[in-house]
């Protein structure tokens, strides 16, 4: 069935990038590096990483994990970066269910322990947002999180994505099913 409107973004449009660091009030975001094994471990081993991501991972697992993110570049369904403060890694965000022909993604992250409390989250946020918009060219980013997690929501309001709506029932974790709060952010919001 032909489709009556054209793509947002053609396909090629992410490939065609390289992957991009983007410096975001005092962090960086760089892609992922497999020197960074050790530290993707510890934050998987986190009991607040993995109830909200809910996953662990081996050292064998997390070389998988940074290896796949360059395939996802090049297949345009995704990217991860690692999130520095002082050249150290500190947290991680990611661009998650890519569909450039209707200009939108979702973003996901977590913070390190270590580094909570210092808005590494909605500064990672709001710069990577940023880059979605003016170099990528996207419409909408999103970004969703249980309403049992009041951090992931103060991170989205700060960098400016509002909350629209909660949809019931749509993320299982280990203690079940969780109601997720939905935020975005479009490139025409001030």
């Amino acid at each position: 069935m032909p489709l009556l409107t054209e793509p947002a973004l053609p396909p090629g449009s992410m490939a065609a990038l390289p992957q991009p660091r983007i410096r975001a009030d005092g962090l960086l975001l760089r892609p992922w590096q497999p020197p960074d094994r050790p530290v993707v471990v510890a934050a998987y081993a986190d009991p607040a990483i993995q109830r909200w991501h809910c996953r662990s991972m081996s050292d064998g697992e997390a070389a998988d994990w940074i290896a796949a993110w360059a395939g996802r570049w090049r297949g345009e369904t995704g990217a991860g970066w690692a999130v520095l403060a002082a050249e150290q890694v500190v947290g991680q965000i990611s661009l998650r269910r890519v569909v450039l022909s209707e200009g939108e993604a979702e973003v996901s992250s977590w913070v390190l322990p270590q580094a909570r409390g210092r808005r590494v989250a909605p500064r990672a946020l709001s710069a990577l947002g940023g880059w979605c918009f003016a170099t990528l060219g996207l419409h909408r980013v999103e970004l969703s999180h249980s309403p049992a997690n009041p951090a992931s929501c103060r991170a989205a309001r700060h960098a400016g994505f509002p909350a629209e709506g909660t949809r019931r029932g749509a993320a299982r974790h280990a203690d079940g099913w969780h109601d997720m709060h939905v935020h975005a952010r479009l490139d025409t919001d001030p």
